[in-house]
């Protein structure tokens, strides 16, 4: 493994990866989005727009580690109804608990892909939750900035968090799927 500070990516094992270091998140350049399923078969899609987080890269990167703090209330499912409903206590209760957290526990790497393992809060509820991670790569913005981009992917079952509105469909099943796919496009800017 070699390192070098004033270089925006350094080799481990053969394969470039980002700086150690922290690296922000840069909201305008992140998607944190969850997918469901109504009446078990068409796909909702949903993310939320505030989003503040770091990734701290490790000399390993075994020993990386991340935190993400998420606006609740800027859920956007493209529907105001639906997105209200969401915001309501039969959901996230934004009112009660504005902010979910994320903080991560357990880094597993190899080459440009790993498992993200940590714990997430929403509505005052903590489970631990476990990501798929794809390092995509590194480019430097028109403004000097250096981007590291991420991709991330995982499933919860949205009951595990207190989250268990629903209701009985006469056909059978359920009108809101109970398991959620979790997808994650980010950018962050190293820190200086």
């Amino acid at each position: 493994m070699t390192s070098n500070a004033a270089a925006p990516t350094r080799i481990v094992d053969g394969v470039e990866l980002p700086a150690a270091g922290a690296w922000k998140i840069d909201p305008g350049h992140a998607e944190v989005g969850f997918m469901g399923r109504h009446f078990m078969l068409t796909k909702v899609r949903g993310r939320f727009t505030g989003v503040d987080a770091t990734v701290y890269i490790g000399e390993r990167p075994e020993d990386s580690k991340v935190t993400a703090e998420i606006d609740m209330a800027s859920v956007d499912s493209g529907d105001k109804t639906r997105d209200d409903h969401l915001r309501s206590g039969d959901f996230f209760d934004v009112e009660s608990h504005p902010k979910g957290v994320f903080t991560s526990t357990a880094v597993s790497w190899n080459g440009k892909a790993g498992k993200l393992t940590g714990d997430l809060t929403i509505k005052g509820v903590t489970r631990p939750v476990t990501l798929d991670v794809d390092y995509l790569g590194y480019a430097r913005d028109p403004w000097n900035n250096d981007r590291t981009v991420f991709s991330a992917r995982g499933k919860i079952n949205r009951e595990d968090w207190g989250l268990t509105w629903n209701m009985a469909l006469e056909t059978g099943g359920i009108l809101v799927s109970k398991e959620i796919e979790l997808s994650l496009e980010i950018e962050a800017i190293r820190e200086v």
